[in-house]
């Protein structure tokens, strides 16, 4: 019998071939070179790339023996993930591989900032000799804002502890013991930017962490605070940034990611009191051969038919054929529990009816899991890091098993609740012959709508007139409604609606919503894809 074929289609560490081992036959091409990648394809069973190499929709449908795509690395720009999923063929990339790199980025940065070393620097260079001009502070008693403390986060704050500088974070999703562990006061936002001398910001880049620290926020700095984003471009609000730079608010900036990579203009880029790099992260020696081994050991496990830690889809491993299609579904329902969430979760619990209970159920706790993290972290969730990521934060996680399920064949809720006590709950189910993904519950409300990629929940006193009045708004925005469900609790007096739209729905028109509708309870929830 012949070996699996692995194809490398650009240069790996030594190594990453390494731990792939002697069970597989490795085929080395130049995955730039387009006609050679495609001939090569026919025999693979799976490729390892780093982020030249394009694995598109043509790349995919010329493997026909294909079973796993690996990026060495953290993003997945080059891999048309859609198109692997739908041909069966797992995803797999290394999300924890450049953690240290970027932490230590950070940490380079602060100090950059607190010795002015990259104008020294070029002064020096110039022939010059100023001493004077370069006079530093000492991160020595210093306090240190850090904005999300999830992985990279929390690395930077164990690695600024010896410094012996003060360490203040905000963080809706992590528990006090937990920043308690890392030497880490919880504050809220308003407080971190007041008293930080230097901010470093860890987030996910989402519609509502985008530009979370703008203008306001800026101005309410020290003038001798500094700030860093070394985590995703347009978290600080560049226009907001480069104000407050040439204003005097702040005293200076250090950024390695941009809105627009390589940046349009030199706005920023070319102030004296602002420090870049070209997005180095994850560009070390150690990062990339982490990235290596890690694909090289996913590689083996998906070839061998097990469950892959770090991957991004759902269409290989180990699972019961008739579990398989309620993966994805579950992903999305943790996503829309994450969305209707207002404040930290404290317990998760996962329940399966139906027939679908007969069967080993537990990787849907993980794709729920999955599905919640990835809407609240600011790194790649997994299959293997969304319970650690839970045990974190201090969320308990339980799965429950009931036989019977009303009015459908099978129905998979999550039901939880929040630090003040409020509870959540979304349910869906797989529908027709087609499989079609529904929420068929949410907060006790029964309906029954497809999932889309824009979705709207509100509550409401019921009365005439709210239709008219959500439905003029969002056409006035030019959102068109996809689908809607209304669903009511008569002894209550309430309403529930669930509406897809087409297109994101801004802050701004929330707050419009909420004016018109007389309700705080208007949530928007953005399904990642994937």
């Amino acid at each position: 019998m012949s070996k699996p074929v692995v194809l490398i289609a650009e240069v790996l560490s030594p190594a990453t071939i390494s731990a792939l081992g002697p069970d597989f036959e490795v085929v080395n091409v130049d995955g730039t070179d387009r006609q050679a990648l495609l001939s090569a394809l026919a025999n693979a069973d799976a490729i390892l790339v780093r982020s030249a190499t394009q694995v598109d929709a043509e790349a995919i449908a010329a493997a026909p023996k294909l079973k796993v795509v690996a990026r060495a690395g953290v993003g997945l720009d080059n891999v048309d993930i859609k198109a692997a999923t739908q041909a069966g063929v797992m995803v797999v990339n290394a999300p924890t591989s450049n953690i240290i790199s970027a932490a230590e980025l950070t940490v380079t940065h602060i100090l950059g900032l607190a010795r002015h070393l990259p104008r020294a620097h070029q002064s020096l260079s110039e022939g010059l000799w100023k001493r004077s001009s370069f006079t530093g502070i000492e991160l020595y008693e210093k306090t240190v804002g850090i904005v999300g403390l999830g992985r990279i986060g929390a690395l930077v704050a164990e690695r600024l502890r010896g410094f012996g500088v003060e360490l203040i974070a905000f963080d809706p999703y992590v528990t006090a013991a937990r920043a308690q562990q890392l030497g880490v006061q919880l504050v809220s936002l308003e407080d971190l930017v007041a008293r930080a001398d230097f901010l470093t910001i860890h987030m996910p880049r989402t519609p509502e962490t985008l530009g979370m620290i703008g203008a306001a926020e800026l101005k309410a700095m020290k003038p001798t605070a500094y700030v860093v984003n070394v985590a995703r471009g347009g978290l600080i609000d560049e226009a907001a940034l480069a104000e407050a730079l040439q204003a005097g608010e702040i005293a200076g900036a250090a950024l390695d990611v941009f809105v627009q990579e390589p940046p349009a203009d030199n706005s920023l880029t070319g102030l004296p009191n602002v420090n870049v790099t070209p997005h180095l992260g994850a560009s070390t020696d150690e990062a990339q051969e982490k990235a290596g081994v890690s694909v090289a050991k996913s590689v083996r496990l998906a070839l061998a038919g097990e469950l892959v830690p770090d991957a991004v889809n759902v269409a290989g491993g180990a699972i019961d054929e008739y579990v398989r299609p309620g993966l994805p579904l579950t992903e999305k329902l943790g996503q829309v529990f994450a969305g209707l969430a207002s404040g930290r979760i404290t317990s998760l619990d996962v329940v399966v009816q139906g027939e679908l209970q007969e069967h080993d159920v537990k990787v849907l706790q993980l794709a729920a899991l999955k599905g919640l993290f990835a809407q609240i972290v600011s790194e790649p969730v997994s299959y293997v890091n969304a319970p650690l990521l839970a045990e974190q934060r201090g969320v308990a996680v339980r799965l429950i098993t009931e036989a019977e399920a009303e009015d459908y064949r099978n129905v998979i809720s999550l039901r939880g609740a929040l630090e003040d006590g409020t509870q959540i709950s979304v349910s869906g189910t797989l529908t027709g012959p087609k499989q079609i993904e529904k929420i068929v519950e949410v907060n006790g409300y029964d309906l029954e709508l497809p999932f889309a990629e824009h979705l709207v929940v509100f509550t409401y006193s019921d009365r005439p007139g709210i239709v008219a009045a959500y439905g003029g708004l969002l056409g006035e925005a030019g959102i068109n409604i996809a689908g809607l469900q209304i669903a009511r609790d008569e002894k209550r007096g309430t309403a529930l609606s669930v509406l897809s739209v087409d297109s994101p729905v801004s802050e701004e028109l929330v707050a419009q919503l909420r004016t018109a509708i007389g309700t705080d309870e208007v949530r928007v929830v953005d399904l990642l894809g994937g």
